[in-house]
């Protein structure tokens, strides 16, 4: 259920485009995104971090593209997303000593310290490819490829996360309690 919420808003705003054009795919994608957001603050009683900064820049940009009437304001944002990301990470892990991903994941996942550091400048080098590969699209071709790009460029997404399973996969420990069916050999 979570997978699909999280998809929902960009699938809405895909439709909208087609069907209609950018502005209202974009006022769909922020109705969408607001309401993504308070399901998610009713299902877990909070927003991480990236959720606020996702909502937060998903109204700004739209509002400016709305308001300006201007289209570049919405495909820039997920540039614009990215590059703080990898700020983020980067600030946190030279400028205060802190691997923001240990912080977020550490309580679900135990780790070598080692591998998270390679996990957060992954994650960097991520964030940057991903904000590269959007101003790339965004500079070089029209709105409709664009938005097709955006569609088609999850394979990006999905392949770093593959990516990143069968990295961390290794390094999990396996679970060390005993079944409980009764039987002993």
């Amino acid at each position: 259920m979570k997978t699909l919420l999280d998809f929902l808003p960009f699938l809405l705003f895909f439709g909208a485009f087609k069907l209609f054009d950018i502005y209202v795919g974009t006022a769909v994608l922020m109705a969408a995104t607001l309401v993504q957001m308070l399901v998610v603050y009713r299902m877990d009683g909070r927003l991480q971090l990236m959720q606020k900064i996702t909502l937060v820049l998903v109204l700004v940009f739209g509002c400016l593209t709305l308001l300006l009437h201007d289209e570049r304001f919405i495909k820039w944002k997920p540039t614009v997303l990215y590059l703080a990301m990898a700020l983020a990470l980067a600030v946190a892990l030279w400028g205060m000593r802190k691997n923001i991903l240990k912080v977020l994941l550490g309580a679900q996942l135990e780790l070598p310290d080692g591998v998270w550091h390679r996990l957060n400048l992954a994650w960097m080098v991520y964030t940057l490819f991903m904000a590269a590969i959007n101003a790339y699209v965004v500079v070089n071709y029209s709105t409709a490829e664009w938005v097709s790009f955006k569609v088609w460029g999850y394979v990006f997404p999905l392949a770093f996360l593959i990516a990143q399973g069968l990295y961390i996969a290794p390094h999990l420990k396996a679970n060390e309690t005993a079944p409980e069916d009764g039987a002993s050999q």
